[in-house]
């Protein structure tokens, strides 16, 4: 079998990222079972990686928890787990590489500010940073920074700059392209809690383990341009992204570990075995024309990006879901 990559000719690496907020959920086995399938459908290596660098999602009880979900579920992996909360110093590295071209400032916006009702927001629901703090002097940090702690953004291109134009191609959503000074604005690298930002804390991991493909939940295409500027500041090969479909509830609220929605727990109580559960899933997915029980290794010979797209409307679960 083929496993090298369409783009790159590089050996397929995927990569699990859950956090460890919650118990596994719906949504999450979905968004894992594609990466999986994806994955193992290509021969590929699998590494698991826990995104534990918020201090509110550091519970070693629920990574564990997460691990064990998964190994419930039939869904393997060959490197890992790996701890964000490990791997400071790779994200001080890089922080420090893009400060050495300039392109990091302080930033001393309250919450209140950045999600004022008139602000615009990006398509993943984050403010557009109005670009307040940009060129502040010297002074003026001096003083700000006397009466609360900064957090650090990264300097976008302005509007008319082409650097500033991202695009790329979704396995399922196809052609995308944003501006970034427009769409988002300058972005935090790190919060004013010293906490290194998501967005360049999984650009670094993917490139230090080799990630060719990153599979994912649609709530997360926003997130694309922002790595891609990343990773081109940095030196950094670009993955392939494929988001996959959201599961939501037959009011179109997106299924959460905050509500509970289908957390495992349930669900193990509901189906009883993981090849129900998937069984049930990938028919609901489009993936098959019956829901009869199936093993995710079974699912890997039925997988195919092609039906994917022509199922990428957001996956309602309702009553006959759980009957």
């Amino acid at each position: 079998m083929d496993t090298s990559h369409p783009v790159s000719g590089r050996t397929t690496t995927g990569r699990f990222a859950p956090s460890p907020s919650g118990r596994m959920h719906l949504g999450n086995i979905y968004s894992a079972l594609m990466t999986w399938l994806s994955v193992r459908s290509q021969g590929g290596t699998l590494v698991l990686r826990i995104e534990d660098l918020d201090p509110r999602c550091a519970s070693p009880e629920l990574a564990r928890q997460i691990i064990d979900d998964l190994r419930w579920l039939g869904l393997d992996w060959d490197e890992g787990p790996v701890y964000q909360r490990d791997r400071l110093d790779l994200y001080r590295a890089a922080l420090e590489r893009l400060e050495g071209l300039g392109l990091v400032y302080p930033c001393f916006c309250s919450r209140a500010e950045l999600h004022a009702a008139s602000a615009p927001h990006a398509s993943d629901g984050t403010p557009v940073y109005a670009g307040t703090c940009r060129d502040l002097a010297p002074e003026q940090v001096a003083e700000r920074a006397r009466k609360r702690p900064a957090a650090l953004r990264l300097r976008v291109p302005d509007e008319a700059d082409p650097a500033g134009t991202v695009a790329f191609t979704d396995r399922v959503f196809g052609p995308r392209r944003e501006v970034l000074a427009r769409e988002c604005g300058d972005f935090l690298v790190r919060r004013s809690d010293g906490v290194f930002a998501y967005q360049l804390a999984v650009v670094v991991d993917d490139a230090a383990m080799g990630v060719t493909e990153v599979v994912r939940g649609r709530d997360l295409l926003g997130s694309v341009a922002r790595q891609i500027y990343l990773q081109r500041l940095l030196g950094f090969a670009e993955p392939a992204y494929a988001h996959v479909p959201m599961l939501v509830a037959p009011d179109g609220r997106r299924l959460s570990k905050r509500e509970r929605d289908c957390d495992l727990g349930e669900l193990q109580r509901v189906f009883g075995s993981p090849e129900r559960l998937l069984g049930r899933l990938a028919f609901f997915a489009g993936m098959c024309e019956d829901d009869r029980p199936r093993s995710a290794a079974q699912l890997a010979d039925l997988f195919s990006w092609e039906t994917v797209r022509r199922h990428r409307a957001d996956i309602v679960i309702d009553e006959p879901f759980f009957a």
